[in-house]
């Protein structure tokens, strides 16, 4: 490892690929350390293209949290479009860092977020655009230690040949203890080799090393046991909880892209987990408890961020950012310090039933009003009772026609297509709403001009969910059911022009599906896909069904399973699920328990503000919920220099 620059034998490339800018590193708050002066190098991945993943908090959050470190580096990597990665493999020139350039292969770690499974292919293309072996087991201690996180992290099953670890849970912690083990490795001159070091990282809380877990399966092609195949590794690895957000004031100093990119705008969390029990939603389940940042801690975050970036818009993000016990008193608060600044708020997404007017005001009072977009996520109220998603149409209605009242013009309204026992009326009935929107819009505004937008999003069941043992819908019946959907919207001429309609077809959730409920068996996929082109499957212009359809169905044969037995097969209480010696402290009791108050009908209270229901995270991981309010508030300041 000698850590110098690719930057003069890739900058001759750079003019011959589209967005060569995203390549270039050296944006606002970047840092460079000098090589030689610590003793374990990071190389920070998100497997996506640098417009989507240079605003991803997580991977800023740990670029910070380790380069504060005196004793260790790190620098970012993002995924290379086929332009340049055809280039590269001609010129001999590897995956590299934005900012030093560096080659990846160089670093002790590669530590690589997914916040989708669909970003897999892309990990295998670095890593051979890198010069790394795919399989993990053909690695030495020449090479980098191979590190996945993020929430696709907590069934890494399927990506176990290709990665050495996985680390489950929150990660702001768990990279100091992983820095800690590479360097002590290193300094008694790497004893035992590679396997040594993966031994010692098994040890640490959180991290899950799965050559060290055998996998056998049973006549009927389902898990029959996963075993440790050594005494000093867990049989079961919990995650990672990090308790007092405001310990954790990160990013401190957010970077700013020197290109387009998805979100332009300076992020704090606000909040992390969710207790609202949405049974869809995996982000909310592995996520708990909520634990909140102190009002004081969110105004400082806020204060340091906007110096520190010449932003003028603040998202304020977590799951479900108004169910923050001081929410109301954070954005008057954050209105009345930035008045007259030009900084605007903003929350990403808001419940239904959590807004307000007074709310919306303040965070409209930077003088943007753009839109807001809401998640009834079921069409009926029968399915939301089925999701869990408390919102009747009554509390839709009237929650739209205030915002159409306060001044606002467009509403977009999240819904998902294929949620168990959903019929074709239940999909209908989103038309339904819109319509009933759009005319109760009007009638509150007085204008004919407002318009609705439904997006609709294909369901995908996921692991450490009440869903976890739900068939999926085919591709097929999500396609039909969007069919009649755009033609009974369209059918109504009175309102129809002012309902828009966004959508992706059910075949990239078929393959999602594949991937985030898949054990071992279906790495091979995945390495058929990408040798056979596949990249980029998250973005639609790259993605091919049929490439993964015939991958799946020449790998899988000889298992005696297919695509359908991961996707739309229905999994029955007893079986023994890919992700079961993975600990996200849910009890698999009681998410079958709610798996079958879904098929009822049945919906479960929000656990912030009701007593217990024992689903196990608390005392698995020895937290509680740390929420508000905490009787503090924020100084009036103003932004110097602004």
């Amino acid at each position: 490892m000698n850590g110098a620059s690719l930057y003069p034998r890739l900058e001759p490339l750079l003019a011959q690929v589209q967005k060569p800018i995203q390549y270039i590193g050296g944006e606002l708050n970047a840092q460079v350390k000098a090589w030689d002066d610590v003793a374990v190098h990071w190389a920070l991945m998100y497997p996506d293209a640098y417009e989507v993943g240079l605003p991803n908090q997580g991977l800023m959050i740990l670029y910070e949290v380790l380069n504060e470190r005196p004793d260790a580096l790190a620098e970012r990597s993002y995924a290379v479009w086929p332009d340049l990665a055809a280039l590269l493999r001609e010129h001999g020139v590897g995956q590299f860092t934005v900012d030093a350039h560096r080659a990846v292969a160089d670093f002790d770690v590669l530590g690589v977020s997914f916040a989708t499974e669909l970003g897999y292919t892309n990990l295998l293309e670095a890593l051979d655009l890198a010069g790394l072996p795919l399989h993990a087991h053909q690695r030495d201690e020449t090479h980098p230690v191979v590190i996945a996180g993020g929430h696709a992290a907590f069934n890494p099953e399927p990506i176990a040949d290709f990665v050495d670890a996985a680390v489950l849970g929150d990660g702001e912690q768990v990279v100091g203890d992983v820095t800690d083990v590479v360097k002590a490795w290193k300094a008694q001159g790497r004893p035992g080799g590679r396997v040594e070091l993966l031994a010692r990282l098994a040890r640490v809380d959180g991290v899950y090393v799965p050559r060290f877990y055998a996998v056998s399966y049973g006549a009927d092609g389902a898990i029959a046991a996963v075993t440790p195949i050594r005494s000093d590794v867990p049989a079961r690895v919990g995650k990672r909880t990090v308790l007092d957000l405001d310990e954790w004031p990160y990013p401190k100093t957010p970077l700013v892209p020197l290109a387009e990119s998805v979100h332009e705008r300076m992020s704090v969390e606000i909040f992390r987990g969710c207790t609202r029990g949405c049974r869809f939603c995996q982000a909310g389940m592995i996520t708990r408890p909520v634990r909140e940042r102190t009002i004081t801690g969110i105004g400082s975050m806020v204060d340091q961020g906007l110096r520190a970036t010449g932003y003028e818009e603040v998202g304020l993000l977590s799951l479900s950012s108004a169910d923050h016990s001081e929410i109301g008193q954070i954005a008057k608060e954050l209105a009345d310090r930035y008045e007259g600044t030009n900084t605007g708020l903003s929350l990403p997404s808001t419940r239904v039933d959590a807004f307000n007017v007074t709310l919306a005001d303040e965070l409209s009072r930077g003088g943007r009003r753009s839109g807001l977009t809401f998640a009834p996520e079921g069409g009926s109220e029968r399915i939301r009772r089925v999701i869990n998603k408390t919102v009747s149409k009554d509390d839709l209605v009237r929650t739209v026609t205030t915002a159409y009242a306060g001044g606002w013009q467009q509403v977009k309204l999240y819904f998902m297509c294929g949620l168990p026992t959903e019929t074709d009326e239940d999909v209908l009935e989103i038309a339904d709403l819109a319509v009933e929107v759009i005319r109760a819009g009007r009638e509150a505004s007085g204008r004919k001009d407002i318009r609705c937008t439904v997006s609709i999003g294909g369901f995908v069941p996921k692991p450490h969910t009440p869903f976890q043992w739900a068939g999926q819908a085919s591709a097929e019946t999500i396609d039909a059911r969007l069919r009649l959907l755009r033609q009974k919207i369209n059918a109504d001429k009175r309102v129809g022009r002012s309902i828009g309609m966004r959508y992706h077809d059910g075949q990239p959730g078929i393959v999602e599906g594949l991937l985030s409920r898949g054990d071992r068996r279906v790495g091979r996929v995945i390495e058929r896909v990408w040798r056979e082109g596949g990249r980029f499957d998250g973005w639609s212009e790259h993605f091919s069904y049929a490439r993964w359809t015939t991958a799946a169905a020449r790998e899988l044969a000889p298992f005696g399973v297919d695509l359908d037995w991961f996707t739309t097969r229905e999994r029955t209480q007893d079986e023994v699920l890919p992700w079961d010696h993975l600990d996200s402290g849910l009890d698999k009791e009681w998410l079958w328990d709610d798996w079958q108050d879904a098929l009822s009908e049945e919906e479960v209270a929000d656990c912030r503000w009701t007593p217990c229901y024992d689903c196990g995270v608390c005392p698995t991981n020895g937290t509680e919920i740390q929420i508000g309010p905490t009787g503090r508030s924020l100084l009036p300041l103003t932004v110097v220099g602004r």
